[in-house]
């Protein structure tokens, strides 16, 4: 077992320079990233538009970091320079804090996620991101087939929060769910129709190069969104 956590920060952009600011850094923020002392694992992370449209969404941009500890992630949050500059051009700010349940696949050619030894049996949150990597091939018969496999996910009461991400605009995508239980996660995965046929269109057409789907438990989250309200116990 690791002491290792993983944050995923979302950060809101509310003006056109502050946007550009934003875009550059996609760039610009890999030599610092390489630097932090403590910092295992990263991806900057561009945003689409609702529902997991494939269009970008310039006012938001995520930032997935895996620690070596929770001590590291503290001492990046707390102080760090890098850190302040994203603050300083955005409005909104909201960060999951989470201790990894388990995790299959790869990320970039490797698994970045550790199991914990944190996890707590009182904590009945359960946060999931999925990434992949999709066949050129596949393109078009993938962001046709979307509407269709999300529609389980709108209006679902025991979705907390969603975003659709990505490293790169539709080839390279990624999403993030919070989920009140794992019962309601169980549910949707299962018993879901929707989600359940994509499941299997994805066995059969085999449109992804590389795919990763690891669950967490979220112990904190910091910050704020529109929109959404943080559970008290997670405060």
């Amino acid at each position: 077992m690791s002491e290792q956590i993983t944050t995923l920060t979302f950060y809101k952009y509310p003006t056109f320079k502050d946007k550009l600011w934003a875009f550059f850094m996609m760039q610009l923020a890999h030599a610092p990233l390489k630097k932090v002392t403590g910092l295992q694992f990263y991806k900057l992370l561009g945003s689409g538009q609702k529902h997991f449209n494939p269009r970008p969404d310039f006012s938001v941009y995520g930032l997935l970091q895996v620690w070596e500890n929770e001590k590291a992630s503290d001492a990046y949050f707390d102080s760090h320079s890098l850190n302040k500059r994203y603050l300083k051009h955005s409005s909104h700010k909201l960060t999951f804090f989470m201790n990894n349940i388990k995790a299959h696949g790869l990320w970039s050619g490797k698994n970045p996620f550790e199991s914990s030894h944190h996890l707590s049996d009182t904590n009945p949150y359960i946060a999931v991101i999925t990434r992949a990597t999709i066949k050129l091939s596949m393109l078009k018969k993938f962001w046709d087939y979307v509407p269709k496999s999300q529609k389980d996910l709108i209006d679902n009461p025991n979705l907390l929060f969603t975003a659709g991400v990505g490293e790169r605009p539709v080839t390279q995508m990624a999403t993030f769910s919070l989920w009140d239980d794992e019962k309601a996660l169980k549910k949707f995965a299962y018993r879901g129709q929707n989600h359940k046929h994509a499941v299997q269109q994805t066995q059969a057409l085999q449109w992804y190069k590389e795919e990763l789907f690891t669950r967490f438990q979220p112990f904190k989250i910091s910050g704020n969104w529109p929109d959404f309200e943080i559970p008290q116990s997670l405060k």
